[in-house]
C-alpha cells in the first residue's frame, strides 16, 4: 500500500531544500524584521544526517518495549490470541499516531509541549503527557539496573540463577533439570520452580510476599546499578542531540546481533516448538475478548513509544524537508518484526521449562510480571552447552544497550521541554537535575517492594494517562485544527499529498477505536493485583492519586487558556483559545513566509473547485476533498 501518493512540488516552497531549521520563535504570521533576525540568530541544532534521526527512532522504540514487556503481555493474554489484535492495532493505531507525532515535532522544530500552539486550550495534553513521560522514567532505569546485576552476576562459573540453594526448599528445580518421574502437581506451591525464577526472587530483588509489610531497604547492589545507569544516560544527553545521535548508532544495530542469537539457540531446545506453537495459534474465542484489545493498545504505545514526548522530540531536530515518511515505516514496522522475534524467543524457551518442569500448559511455567524477561532468557542462557558465561554477558550488555536507548530519549524530552519552554534554562544543567532526580526516584524500585510498586506505577500513572490523552491529541489535530489544515501542512513540508489511508485513520478510525478503547478500560478497571495478589487500599488510592494528576491537566488547562482569552460570548471564547497561535507553523521565518502563501493559494484553489462543482451539495464536496484529495 503506498500510504501517500506523489504529488507536485508547489511552486512557493522551492527553496525549502537548502533552508535551515531554526528555533522557536514568537513571530507573527507577517513576521517583523526583529522576529526574523532573531530567530535566524539562534539556529535549532539538527541531526548531522537523516540516518542519525533513523537510528535514535529504532533505538527508543525498538527497546525493552519489545524484549521485557511484549512477552510478559502476550503471555498474559493467551499468546496466540494476541497477536492478531497486536497487529491490527498496530495499522489502526500505532502506525498513524508515530507518524502523527514525527509529523509535528519535525513541522515546528518545537518539543511535545510547545507544539499546541496548533491548538493552545490542548497544551494540558502535552503536559499531561510529559507527567507520563515522568513517570515511565522513574521506572525504566531501574529495570536497567537489573540489567547490570545479572551482567555482573554473569561472570560466576556456573552461572548463579543456573543451580538452587537448599533454602530455597525441594521445589526448586535446577535451569538444566528436569522434575522428577513426571509428578503431578495439584496445587501451585507443589509445582516445581526454576532456579531461574527463584533466583530472581529471593537473591536479586528479595521480594516481600505482601506489600503490607513496608517496602524496605533499598538493595545496595541494585541501587549502585541504578546509579551507573544515570550516570551513563547524563554522559549522553549532556552534550546534546548530536552525542546522542553518534551513539543511536550502536544503540540500534547491536542489540540485533545478541538477539538472534539467543532466537536461534531458543528454537533449538527440546520443547520449544510447544511453546512456539502457544505463542502463534490464535484462540480465535479471545478476538472477542475486550481486554486482549485494551492489552494491545497498550503495548503498541509502549512499544512505539507514542504519546510520550521522545518521537515529537527527536523529529524536531530533522530539517524541514526531510522524508519522515519513509523513516516511520520503516521504524513501525521494524518494532513489529522485533517484538515477534522477542515473542518466539520467549516462548521458546517457556516451551523448553515446560519440558523440563513436566507441567503441560505452558502459561504456567512461571509467574508472569515485569520479572519475566529476568527469568526465561537466564534459564536459557543457562542451557547453552559452550561459554554460557560469555553469552550471558553479551545477553545482558544487549539488554542495557536497549533500555538506555530508550532512557536517553524520555531523559532528553525532558530535557527539551524544560529548555524550550524556560529559554534561561541551560541544557546541561538540565540534563544534571534531571539524572540527579532520576536517581533518587528510581531508588524505590530498588526495594523489596520495588516490583509492586513499579506495577503500581506503570499501570495508574502511564498506561491510562498515556493513551487516554492521545485521543485528546488526535481531536485537537484532526478536528479542532482541521484535518485539511494539518494535511496542506503535511504536503508544503514533505512534497507530497497526503493519502486516503493517513486521513482516514487521523480523522475517523484511530480516535474512534480509542475512544472505544478507553471507555471500555475506563468502565472494566479493577482493584489492581501482582502476581494474583492484591494491594492495600492505601496503595490503590495513590494510584488514582497518579492517574488523577495526569488526567486534570487537560481540563485544568483549558479552563485557563479559555479564561486568558475572553472575547465576548463563551463560544467566542472558546474558538479563540482553540484557534493556532502565532507561534504556530515553521520556526524558519523565510519557510513560514512561503507557508503562509501555499496555505492562501490552497484554499483559495479549493474553493474555486467547489464553485465550479455542481455535481452534489457542499458538504459531500467538502468531504470527497478532505479525504480523495481531489
Amino acid at each position: 500500500m503506498n500510504s501517500i501518493e506523489e504529488g507536485s512540488k508547489p511552486t512557493s516552497i522551492n527553496n525549502v531544500n537548502n533552508t535551515t531549521d531554526t528555533s522557536d520563535s514568537n513571530s507573527n504570521h507577517q513576521p517583523s524584521a526583529a522576529a526574523a533576525s532573531s530567530a535566524a540568530n539562534k539556529e535549532r541544532e539538527n541531526w548531522a544526517s537523516g540516518l542519525e534521526f533513523l537510528m535514535s527512532c529504532i533505538s527508543v522504540s525498538v527497546g525493552l518495549g519489545n524484549i521485557w514487556r511484549f512477552p510478559f503481555t502476550a503471555y498474559e493474554n493467551g499468546g496466540g490470541a494476541f497477536l492478531i489484535p497486536y497487529i491490527v492495532v498496530l495499522f489502526l493505531i500505532g502506525k498513524p499516531m508515530y507518524y502523527l507525532e514525527v509529523l509535528l515535532g519535525q513541522f515546528t522544530s518545537k518539543s511535545s509541549v510547545k507544539i499546541w500552539s496548533i491548538c493552545p486550550s490542548f497544551v494540558g495534553v502535552g503536559i499531561g503527557q510529559a507527567y507520563a513521560g515522568v513517570t515511565v522514567l522513574t521506572y525504566y532505569s531501574s529495570l536497567l539496573a537489573l540489567t547490570l546485576y545479572y551482567f555482573v552476576a554473569s561472570f560466576y562459573n556456573p552461572l548463579p540463577w543456573s543451580y538452587c540453594r537448599e533454602e530455597w526448599g525441594s521445589n526448586c528445580v535446577d535451569s538444566n533439570s528436569k522434575a522428577t518421574n513426571g509428578e503431578n502437581f495439584t496445587t501451585f506451591n507443589d509445582k516445581p520452580t526454576s532456579s531461574s525464577e527463584m533466583y530472581f526472587i529471593k537473591q536479586v530483588i528479595r521480594e516481600y510476599d505482601d506489600i503490607s509489610e513496608g517496602i524496605g531497604l533499598p538493595s545496595w547492589r541494585l541501587t549502585l546499578a541504578l546509579f551507573v545507569a544515570w550516570l551513563t544516560t547524563f554522559l549522553v544527553i549532556v552534550r546534546g542531540v548530536k552525542t546522542a545521535g553518534k551513539a543511536a548508532y550502536f544503540l540500534a544495530i547491536f542489540p540485533y546481533v545478541i538477539l538472534i542469537t539467543l532466537l536461534i539457540r531458543a528454537v533449538t531446545l527440546d520443547g520449544a516448538l510447544d511453546g512456539i506453537i502457544f505463542f502463534l495459534k490464535p484462540n480465535w474465542s479471545e478476538l472477542l475478548n475486550l481486554k486482549v484489545w485494551k492489552e494491545a493498545v497498550v503495548q503498541c504505545f509502549f512499544s512505539l513509544a507514542v504519546g510520550l514526548g521522545p518521537i515529537v522530540m527527536f523529529s524536531s531536530y530533522n530539517k524541514f524537508n526531510h522524508n519522515s515518511h519513509r523513516d516511520a515505516i520503516i521504524v513501525t514496522s521494524l518494532d513489529t518484526v522485533t517484538s515477534l522475534i522477542a515473542g518466539i524467543t520467549i516462548f521458546g524457551i517457556l516451551g523448553n521449562l515446560a519440558h523440563n518442569l513436566n507441567i503441560s500448559n505452558i502459561d504456567e511455567v512461571v509467574r508472569s510480571g515485569t520479572g519475566l524477561a529476568f527469568i526465561s532468557y537466564p534459564d536459557a542462557i543457562a542451557k547453552f552447552n559452550g561459554v554460557p558465561q560469555l553469552f550471558a554477558v553479551l545477553f545482558f550488555i544487549m539488554l542495557f544497550v536497549l533500555g538506555i536507548g530508550t532512557l536517553v530519549a524520555q531523559a532528553n524530552t525532558l530535557v527539551a521541554i524544560l529548555c524550550d519552554n524556560f529559554k534561561w534554562m541551560k541544557a546541561w544543567m538540565v540534563a544534571l537535575a534531571t539524572s540527579i532526580g532520576g536517581f533518587l526516584c528510581g531508588i524505590i524500585y530498588v526495594t523489596p517492594a520495588g516490583q509492586w510498586i513499579l506495577n503500581l506505577v506503570d499501570y495508574y500513572g502511564a498506561t491510562f494517562v498515556i493513551f487516554g490523552l492521545a485521543l485528546f491529541q488526535i481531536i485537537g489535530v484532526a478536528w479542532i485544527y482541521g484535518l485539511q489544515n494539518f494535511c496542506d501542512d503535511v504536503e508544503f513540508m514533505s512534497r507530497m499529498r497526503v493519502s486516503f489511508y493517513w486521513r482516514i485513520c487521523w480523522a475517523v478510525i484511530t480516535p474512534l477505536l480509542l475512544l472505544f478503547i478507553f471507555v471500555y478500560s475506563m468502565a472494566e478497571l479493577k482493584t489492581l493485583k501482582y502476581a494474583g495478589m492484591d494491594y492495600p487500599e492505601s496503595a490503590n488510592i495513590a494510584g488514582w492519586v497518579l492517574l488523577a494528576i495526569g488526567f486534570v491537566q487537560f481540563p485544568l488547562w483549558f479552563i485557563w487558556t479559555a479564561s486568558s482569552n475572553c472575547s465576548g460570548s463563551l463560544w467566542n471564547t472558546i474558538q479563540k483559545a482553540c484557534s493556532p497561535s502565532d507561534e504556530w507553523g515553521p520556526s524558519n521565518p523565510d519557510i513560514r513566509k512561503q507557508w503562509l502563501m501555499f496555505k492562501t493559494e490552497a484554499q483559495e484553489k479549493r474553493n474555486a473547485k467547489l464553485k465550479s462543482d455542481n455535481s452534489s451539495s457542499l458538504f459531500w464536496q467538502k468531504l470527497k476533498n478532505t479525504f480523495f484529495n481531489t
